[in-house]
């Protein structure tokens, strides 16, 4: 491969690490970053005609269109990858001890965020998921895995800051090492912060790369203390699983689901996985998961909370929708253009068995129709080639039969959700029937008669597995629509080819067009004639799933009946949950073990996160104690820096010049104010500073925190939990404010 250096370095040291900038360390980066930034250049040219192509090429139909449709998707997102970093696509690179290279005896591999060659076949990146970039995180100096260096990059505006070194052998000191203690990396950990979540590829730790890495069978739960890189775990962990699943390789659109916990969340961490170049996974919360979670509140009664987060309570549903699928035991008389015939109970029970058990209510009405309709057929011995009646044509006439209709939307009525769920708080021997485990005074605190459709975050798993075993209410009559659609179209091309057929006849086409002419009675091309694409279809609900794997963060505030919703979405049971027993708002007294298997999570394998890379020792020491109070056996994490701040308390009256004084000392970062719910509702954040409630300051960072009247956070387990929680968030400075 031929190195040619950049017209302009990739390095921009500052003067104090300018022996770093020597040409024995960096000229070799110099001359791979310049082969890197050809094949570039070539990769996006490439790309863009490749996309150009595709784009301006026929759309097609079916799977035709879809595949289509998929490739475009998938080349649009490595070029946005491309165009987006450039050269800092690159991380670091390793050295090895064994293999064959001209300059330092052993290969030197280059990772990035992907794999890249030049036009030659020349491997330039290796991509960070690959087997081959495993050591690049994982190497340790009790497990060099192989490695005689490892240098990691420090990228800023495109160009490289900073780098450090870690050397595993002796030889690897030849190898033009600039040793520096790892000072850049523990530099990295207290930078400053902004609105999302910062780049922290290069800096994956062995202990996180580890579950990274780990199969996607069962559940993995990842239990580790603030600032022990649980998010950044689950993220990376989505597209690792994405390149190395072929499980989830076959169709990287829709097969992950990665759940938050709240909306400011998914803010903080959008940037992430689009720069692992992932742009597949469907992101949300719970709420995201059912139209009424955008306007639900929290339940106001803890008691009732508690009632509805079973899963027996989810279960409850299966019964109340039963309810509903009785088959009549009155006979019926139906009068057709053909024929009167009557409709037995015995013809009721074995339409009613027509569907299956998967199949959800509302869609199960056509199939019971269907059957009926056939049921009836074969009572009055009519064929559709003798009689020239189809079994469609026999049930639309079956559908202009009031009594029949009545008799039918009685027994298996059309249903609502919200309606199922909003009878059980309203209709006490309806819940007693469906929950018959609840006693009198539980039947009693969960009736709500004056505003039943008043939705709180505790109805959602309820409404969510109603909407589930239900269907879409209107889902059947938008397949006969379209059903419809599809028939008119048929009907307008057999008269196309009809027309096309009668002139061909006319005009006495000869021999050679007899074959065409053949082709045009056969049903397989009139079908593909029509474009079912173009005509009028649902859209598709990208978080009904099913998904192949689920990952979910904050993933101890999680209900036993909040676990159901996942279950649904996720039929194969791989789930990746990475949480922190201490800070459960409402206590986690028993073991992960204990509670996911309650909830219907088996085959679970366990990984912890003891190092705590975020929060300075200074605030840790403060925090600490708070949780320990409440729960001695916390899984409090060890930090491995110290910010040299100490942490300042002071009045709340002081608030106003603690941010002046940090916004002034500070071009950079960002501060968040944490109060109660009403100090949040009316304070005014001034620019670079957010106010947040601690619930929502849950998985985020902030170099400055402060926190107001922590004591009105709440008392016991949940107080404790919420102090705990903010006091955490800080990466370099915490001031607590109290009213005196």
């Amino acid at each position: 491969m031929s190195e040619t250096p950049l017209t302009t370095s990739a390095f921009n040291l500052p003067a104090n690490l300018s022996s770093k900038a020597d040409p024995a360390l960096i000229g070799r980066d110099e001359r791979h970053f310049a082969a890197i930034a050809r094949s570039l250049e070539q990769a996006v040219g490439e790309l863009s005609g490749r996309l150009d192509v595709l784009r301006k090429a026929p759309g097609g139909i079916g799977r035709e269109a879809m595949d289509r449709d998929s490739e475009i998707h998938r080349l649009s997102g490595r070029l946005r990858t491309l165009r987006r970093f450039g050269l800092d696509l690159c991380l670091g690179h390793v050295v090895t001890t064994d293999g064959s290279d001209d300059t330092d005896g052993g290969e030197t591999l280059y990772i990035g965020r992907l794999g890249l060659t030049d036009s030659e076949g020349n491997r330039l990146l290796v991509d960070w998921r690959s087997p081959a970039a495993e050591p690049f995180f994982a190497a340790t100096h009790a497990n060099p895995m192989g490695l005689a260096s490892r240098r990691r990059y420090r990228w800023t505006s495109g160009r490289i800051s900073d780098y450090w070194d870690e050397v595993f052998t002796a030889d690897g000191l030849e190898h033009h090492a600039a040793l520096d203690d790892q000072s850049a990396f523990i530099a990295s950990l207290g930078s400053n912060r902004s609105a999302r979540m910062r780049d922290v590829l290069g800096t994956i730790q062995a202990d996180q790369d580890a579950i990274i890495r780990a199969g996607s069978r069962g559940a993995l739960v990842v239990d580790g203390g603030p600032g022990t890189g649980k998010t950044v775990v689950a993220l990376h962990r989505s597209a690792y699983l994405l390149y190395s699943d072929p499980r989830l390789g076959k169709n990287r659109r829709g097969s992950v689901l990665f759940v938050g916990p709240h909306e400011p969340y998914l803010g903080y961490v959008a940037d992430v996985l689009p720069s692992l170049g992932e742009e597949g996974v469907q992101t949300c919360t719970l709420r995201d998961l059912v139209v009424e979670g955008a306007t639900a509140v929290p339940e106001a009664d803890p008691a009732v909370a508690r009632l509805k987060s079973s899963a027996d309570m989810v279960k409850a549903i299966e019964k109340a929708v039963a309810f509903y699928e009785e088959p009549p035991t009155e006979p019926v008389t139906v009068r057709t253009p053909w024929s009167e015939v009557r409709v037995s109970s015995a013809d009721w029970a074995e339409a009613f068995r027509a569907p299956g058990p998967a199949t959800a209510h509302n869609d199960a009405r056509e199939l019971i129709w269907e059957e009926l309709a056939t049921i009836l057929m074969d009572r009055l011995g009519m064929d559709e080639d003798e009689d020239g009646v189809s079994p469609e044509m026999f049930q639309r006439s079956l559908r202009q039969d009031r009594e029949l209709v009545t008799t039918l939307n009685r027994a298996w009525p059309l249903l609502e959700a919200a309606d199922v769920v909003s009878d059980l708080w309203t209709v006490p021997a309806y819940l007693r029937m469906c929950a018959p485990w609840l006693d009198r005074d539980e039947v009693r605190s969960l009736q709500r008669k004056e505003a039943p459709q008043a939705w709180t975050v505790s109805d959602l798993p309820l409404l969510d597995a109603a909407r589930q075993r239900l269907g879409d209410p209107a889902a059947a009559r938008r397949r006969r629509q379209h059903a419809v659609a599809v028939a008119a179209e048929r009907e307008r091309m057999s008269g196309v080819i009809d027309q096309i057929l009668a002139a061909a006849d006319s005009a006495s086409a000869g021999d050679d067009s007899e074959g065409a002419v053949r082709m045009l009675h056969g049903k397989d091309l009139q079908d593909s004639l029509i474009d079912e694409s173009a005509l009028p279809t649902e859209d598709p609900d990208r978080l009904a799933g099913p998904f192949v794997h689920v990952v979910v963060d904050e993933a101890q505030e999680l209900t036993d009946a909040e676990w159901q919703m996942l279950l649904l979405r996720c039929p194969s049971r791989s789930f990746t949950i990475v949480g922190d027993r201490a800070q459960a708002r409402h206590g986690f007294t028993e073991s992960w073990e204990e509670r996911l298997e309650r909830a219907g999570i088996n085959r679970i394998t366990m990984a912890s996160l003891s190092i705590n890379y975020r929060t300075p020792e200074e605030v840790m020491a403060e925090a600490e104690p708070v949780i320990r109070a409440e729960l001695p056996d916390a899984n409090v994490p060890t930090s491995i820096r110290s910010s040299g701040v100490p942490v300042v308390h002071g009045a709340v009256v002081d608030l106003e010049s603690v941010l002046d004084t940090w916004l002034a000392a500070h071009d950079g970062g960002v501060a968040c104010v944490i109060g109660n719910p009403a100090f949040q509702e009316k304070f005014q954040a001034p620019p670079r500073v957010r106010c947040l409630t601690p619930e929502l300051s849950k998985g985020l960072e902030f170099d400055l925190v402060v926190l107001v009247e922590p004591d009105t956070f709440g008392e016991g387990i949940e107080g404790a939990v919420d102090r705990y929680v903010a006091m955490t968030r800080a990466t370099q400075q915490l001031v607590i404010l109290t009213g005196s």
